[in-house]
C-alpha cells in the first residue's frame, strides 16, 4: 500500500451522498486545485456483485480523488477496492462514519464502529490488493460506546491494520432515534477529542470534519491535526473552497463568473453525451452565496435547468446581471 504525504490531506472535500458526484467534483476542483475531492459512499456490493462500473466514472481533472466505498465482507471489499484503483482512484476510503438505515441494515458505516477487528480485516484485505492508500472515515463514538477509550481502541486497531491516514468526524453517531440529518447536528462536536487522537498517534495523518465552515476555522484546526474536511459547507457556499486555496497555498482568489466559465467546456460536452443541464447546475447554486444578485441568480437556474432543451445560455442569462454589478 502506498503512503502519502500528509500534507496531501490539509484539505479536503467530503463524501457526501447525492451531492459529492462526478459534476460536483469538477466544480470544487476549479475553485481548489489543491483539495482532496471525495467519490459519494459507493457500496461494494453494487460495484462487484451488481457490476455497475458507472459508479467509477470521473474526468482527469478531479484529481486527487478518492473512492469511498461501503461494507463489511473483506473479500468483497478487496474485489471493490481492485476495481477503484483500476479506474485511477488515488485512494479507497472505508465508510465508517454514515448512520442511516440503509447502511446499518447492510452492516456498515456507523455500526462498524463497534466491531474494530472486522474493520481490521477489511483495511488489509483492501491494501493487501491495491497500491493506492487505504484510509478511514470514522466517529468518534457511536450510541453508547462513547468514551475516548472506545476512540483509542479503534484507532490502534486501524493503525495495527496499517491505515495511516484517519478521518474522524467530531461527533458520536447515535443509531437509534436520531435520522442522518439529526446526526449531522445534534450530538455535540467534541474536537478536543480528535486532537487529543493526534497528540496520542502522532504518526497517523488525523483530519479532523464536522461544523467546520469558515477559513479562520480551518485554520484553528490545523494547529492541532494534518487536515480539515468541509462538507456542508464547501457546498452550499463553494467559494469557501476559493478562499482557503488562497489562504492555504497562496493563489489568487478568482473571479466567480471567471470559474463558472471555465466550467462551459465541461457543461457544453456533458450535454451533448446527454446529461441534463439540471444534473450540473444544482451543483453550483451557492457559488454567489452572500454577493448582490446571489438570489436571482439561484432562482433563474432552478427554474430554467430542468425545462427541455436548457443549455450554456441559461447559465450566461443567469450571470448577466451579475457580471453587469461587478
Amino acid at each position: 500500500m502506498q503512503r502519502i504525504d500528509p500534507s496531501a490531506f490539509r484539505l479536503t472535500v467530503a463524501p457526501m451522498m447525492d451531492w459529492t458526484d462526478r459534476h460536483c467534483r469538477y466544480f470544487h476542483r476549479l475553485l481548489s486545485p489543491h483539495a482532496r475531492l471525495y467519490t459519494e459512499m459507493v457500496t461494494s456490493a453494487a460495484l462487484v456483485r451488481g457490476n455497475q462500473l458507472r459508479l467509477l466514472e470521473h474526468s482527469h481533472e478531479e484529481h486527487p480523488v478518492a473512492l469511498q466505498l461501503g461494507g463489511s465482507d473483506p473479500v468483497e471489499l478487496a474485489k471493490a477496492a481492485i476495481l477503484g484503483a483500476q479506474a485511477g482512484y488515488d485512494e479507497i476510503n472505508l465508510n465508517v462514519g454514515c448512520p442511516s438505515d440503509r447502511v446499518q441494515s447492510g452492516k456498515f458505516g456507523a455500526c462498524l464502529m463497534r466491531e474494530p477487528d472486522l474493520v481490521g480485516e477489511c483495511v488489509r484485505a483492501m491494501a493487501d490488493v491495491v497500491d493506492v492508500p487505504v484510509t478511514v472515515k470514522c466517529r468518534i463514538g457511536v450510541d453508547d460506546q462513547d468514551e475516548y477509550a472506545d476512540l483509542q481502541r479503534f484507532t490502534t486497531t486501524m493503525a495495527e491494520a496499517g491505515v495511516g491516514i484517519l478521518v474522524v468526524h467530531a461527533r458520536k453517531a447515535w443509531l437509534e432515534g436520531l435520522s442522518p440529518k439529526e446526526n449531522r447536528e445534534i450530538p455535540p462536536l467534541d474536537y478536543e477529542r480528535v486532537y487529543r487522537l493526534k497528540r496520542e498517534f502522532p504518526d497517523l495523518t488525523i483530519v479532523i470534519n464536522g461544523g467546520i465552515t469558515t477559513v479562520e476555522a480551518v485554520r484553528e484546526h490545523l494547529a492541532h491535526v494534518d487536515g480539515v474536511m468541509l462538507g456542508r459547507a464547501a457546498y452550499h457556499d463553494p467559494f469557501v473552497l476559493a478562499r482557503l486555496e488562497s489562504d492555504l497555498y497562496g493563489a489568487a482568489l478568482p473571479d466567480r463568473a471567471d470559474v463558472l466559465d471555465r466550467m462551459r467546456i465541461y457543461i457544453e460536452a456533458e450535454l451533448a453525451r446527454g446529461t441534463q443541464l439540471k444534473h450540473i447546475t444544482r451543483h453550483i447554486l451557492g457559488l454567489f452565496q452572500g454577493e448582490p444578485g446571489a438570489r436571482g441568480f439561484r432562482r433563474q437556474l432552478s427554474e430554467g435547468s430542468h425545462l427541455p432543451g436548457a443549455d450554456w445560455g441559461l447559465i450566461e442569462s443567469a450571470m448577466a446581471p451579475l457580471r453587469q454589478a461587478a
